[in-house]
């Protein structure tokens, strides 16, 4: 099996067009067309994860974090960046990383921190804005369900939790071919006005090309009328953070251990306890003050993230806790989920979770 075969299952289930703008995800060091001969997940690629993985026979490294994340002029092996990528290259290592990719997705990193908790009926915190655009077409009645078939095939019409989304109308259509045309309907030069179906569908951004390679293929026309719009609709099924519910509400301290204990943290920084009982949880792994405002929005009685700043927790304005977990912690599952659907999907090739502790905070 080569690292591109397994590559193409890691974009199916963290598709790069996920990612956020700042971010660098996919394959950052090696060569996709290499022959795998076995994956070795981990937190984070550091220098003696390259090292576990050269003992344990494995040439790619998927990791959550990219370790190259902002641009490098010199690889000289003076910092930890550079230490792991040269010793990457000279054992012939491949790198690839998910990170916001996966972050919102939305079975990705929040859903498995909320599933670690034991919340229900969660849904995107920060839905992922200028993300889906619309397809509107046109063609005679007969092959309407031709081409809305390929497009759903190809991705479109999906809306939340429902697929095969489309609407259709009924109207005229003109044309007069000129000397090179060869008209479905119709003649050269002849003025024509025939009955047509306006079909209209939405989808993913990233997904457009292949929309309209369907949509060529399967039209009957030799020149398709077609127009893409961009949506100022939020994608309510991709995006950062997640909120969900406990079964049963518990008090703030009975919260917070709880946290503590699911997600092994070493210690729990938060605001002022409101002396309120904790149903409604928003989360956010990693670094998520961006994000106070959405979980006070959305009703959220406490809102767990990461890196939060002192000023940050001013910012709970007395309407919400907030709780600084510790950013591995927040993230602690993810590895585990990458390696599960890894070993899910490709059930014959060697799969390893990483031992290796990157966590670089330690606590008294």
């Amino acid at each position: 099996m080569k690292i591109k075969e397994i590559i193409t299952v890691l974009e199916e289930m963290a598709p790069l067009a996920y990612a956020e703008d700042f971010d660098n995800v996919g394959l950052l060091v090696g060569n996709q067309d290499d022959e795998a001969t076995g994956v070795l997940v981990c937190h984070d690629a550091l220098e003696n994860v390259i090292e576990e993985a050269i003992a344990k026979n494995c040439n790619l490294v998927v990791c959550f974090h990219p370790i190259l994340f902002t641009g490098i002029k010199k690889i000289t092996g003076k910092n930890y960046v550079e230490r792991s990528v040269v010793k990457a290259i000279k054992n012939d290592i491949a790198i690839y990383a998910v990170h916001t990719a996966l972050d919102n997705h939305k079975n990705g990193v929040n859903k498995i921190f909320c599933n670690a908790l034991g919340l229900i009926n969660t849904k995107i915190l920060v839905p992922k804005p200028n993300f889906i655009q619309k397809l509107v077409t046109y063609t005679i009645p007969e092959n309407v369900e031709q081409v809305r078939n390929a497009l759903f095939d190809a991705g479109a019409g999906k809306i939340g939790n429902y697929d095969d989304c489309s609407f259709t109308s009924q109207g005229i259509g003109t044309y007069m071919g000129n000397e090179n045309s060869n008209p479905e309907i119709g003649e050269r030069f002849e003025f024509v006005e025939a009955q047509e179906i306006k079909i209209e569908v939405t989808f993913e951004k990233h997904l457009q090309n292949k929309i309209l390679k369907a949509l060529f293929k399967n039209h009957v026309y030799e020149e398709v009328a077609y127009e893409i719009y961009d949506l100022q609709n939020t994608h309510q099924n991709i995006g950062l953070g997640m909120v969900g519910e406990l079964e049963k509400p518990l008090s703030e301290i009975e919260f917070l251990q709880l946290v503590k204990t699911k997600m092994q943290c070493g210690g729990i920084r938060h605001s002022s306890l409101l002396g309120k009982s904790i149903k409604k949880v928003a989360v956010l792994g990693g670094s998520g003050s961006f994000a106070i405002k959405n979980a006070i929005q959305a009703g959220a009685d406490v809102f767990l993230t990461a890196d939060l700043k002192y000023h940050n927790f001013y910012e709970s304005e007395n309407q919400i806790v907030l709780a600084d977990i510790g950013h591995f912690e927040s993230e602690r599952y993810t590895k585990n989920y990458i390696v599960d659907y890894l070993k899910e999907k490709i059930t014959n090739f060697a799969f390893v979770l990483s031992e290796e502790n990157t966590n670089p905070v330690k606590y008294l």
